[in-house]
């Protein structure tokens, strides 16, 4: 059985293939889209179209929902750090242990359900079938950080359309084993999910396109400081990319060596950095957050500080 998720008619000006048209209209990835339409869940009057259709100006499209896939998730008094929010978006500090988004098991106590307490308006952001209501990117369970989040679906597309070009500037820091010979450094290596442990992602070539630049920032004991600069967004990427270069991040339950004996604090990860240009009123914002207390006592623990 499916439901209606969304009807819009299209406003063209040139033919234009339609999971473009609709990556573009709903702020979503191409391939999300073109998962719909493979599966004949994307109807352009009243038919199912294939993946290369051609869109035109007028055309009415209806994208359904399978029944069982639909996730009804409860807005939820849960405590948020909002660091900035106007009428169009909120830039909040998640902390560790917070799941970001509702699935299929876990429909409670995410960050979702505390947005949906907190606004009335939000986008209605949908990936490969999952509800993710104002959220434009994502960040794991146990990393802590800055993320937007989107309050219509015009400020969602925008903010997408700045990941995608590379103009949305995250920056992280991360607590990792070992020294490294250079203070900076480029690891451009393809990701896939891993075949037999589907959680993780793996270095493998024909995955995914990653990219991550990194500084050393100060070493002590046997571990660095790094900050780490997306240029891409895969899933996992910092993590799966300092697991390849021998330096996992301390304390991660999936990739490093000793992850069965990680503390519930989780990876020592944090999304300290965050600056874009604001969609509606062509301002330059930049967020900065501290990480929480555990890495300062890592470090002082380990006899090290924070660099200056």
């Amino acid at each position: 059985m499916t439901s209606v998720f969304k009807e819009l008619t299209l406003n063209l000006e040139k033919t234009e293939r339609l999971d473009k048209v609709l990556t573009a209209e709903l702020g979503l990835s191409r391939s999300t889209i073109q998962n719909w339409l493979k599966s004949d869940l994307v109807l352009v009057n009243g038919e199912v179209v294939k993946s290369n259709y051609k869109a035109q100006n007028g055309d009415e499209v209806t994208i359904l929902q399978k029944e069982e896939e639909a996730i009804t998730i409860q807005p939820e008094n849960i405590s948020l750090d909002i660091i900035f929010e106007d009428d169009s978006l909120m830039v909040v500090n998640k902390p560790s242990g917070m799941v970001v988004h509702p699935s299929k098991g876990h429909y409670s106590g995410t960050l979702v359900n505390a947005l949906l307490y907190h606004s009335n308006s939000l986008s209605d952001s949908r990936s490969e079938e999952i509800y993710r209501p104002g959220l434009v990117h994502r960040i794991d369970k146990d990393t802590s950080g800055l993320l937007v989040v989107a309050k219509n679906n015009e400020v969602h597309q925008k903010l997408a359309q700045q990941i995608a070009e590379n103009k949305m500037n995250r920056e992280y820091i991360a607590i990792v084993d070992g020294h490294f010979a250079h203070e900076t450094g480029v690891i451009d290596a393809p990701l896939s999910r891993h075949q037999t442990n589907r959680l993780k992602r793996v270095v493998e070539k024909g995955g995914k396109r990653a990219v991550t630049h990194f500084e050393v920032l100060d070493s002590f004991s046997d571990y660095s400081l790094v900050s780490c600069r997306l240029e891409t967004g895969r899933t996992h990427q910092i993590r799966a990319h300092m697991e390849f270069i021998k330096h996992p991040i301390v304390n991660d339950p999936l990739y490093h060596p000793k992850g069965k004996h990680a503390t519930p604090f989780g990876q020592f990860l944090h999304a300290k950095t965050l600056s874009f240009t604001h969609p509606v009123t062509g301002e330059k914002l930049n967020f900065e957050v501290e990480p929480p207390k555990e890495f300062e006592e890592f470090i002082q623990v380990h006899k090290g500080r924070f660099s200056e």
